[in-house]
């Protein structure tokens, strides 16, 4: 099951790009209550969004970025039936990509 949920729209000559991501974003700073130890951090580093295999949006993040982050963007040059692919890659080594089509 991906981590991933994208709605993608087109409208004139514009795509609002709409993506919520299930991630953790542990900063490493937090404790946790029933251990006192504190949680590792465990962040998506890098968010990338291709365009029919064109890179259109490269996003760094870091610990500062909340949990289960929410993004939106808006693309020009995208029509309906283009397919977009979005990818993440974290702190750990773990990734997840989807595609999505244009409405």
């Amino acid at each position: 099951m991906s981590t991933i949920r994208v709605r993608a729209k087109a409208k004139d000559g514009l795509v609002t790009v709409k993506c919520l991501i299930r991630h953790p974003m542990e900063t490493g700073q937090r404790t946790d209550i029933t251990t006192g130890q504190l949680v590792p951090a465990h962040y998506i580093q890098e968010l990338q969004c291709d365009l029919e295999g064109t890179r259109v949006l490269t996003a760094a993040w870091g610990p500062s970025v909340s949990q289960n982050p929410y993004l939106s963007f808006i693309l020009s040059g995208a029509a309906p039936g283009d397919t977009l692919t979005i990818s993440w890659t974290d702190n750990k080594g773990q990734s997840d990509s989807v595609e999505a089509v244009i409405d």
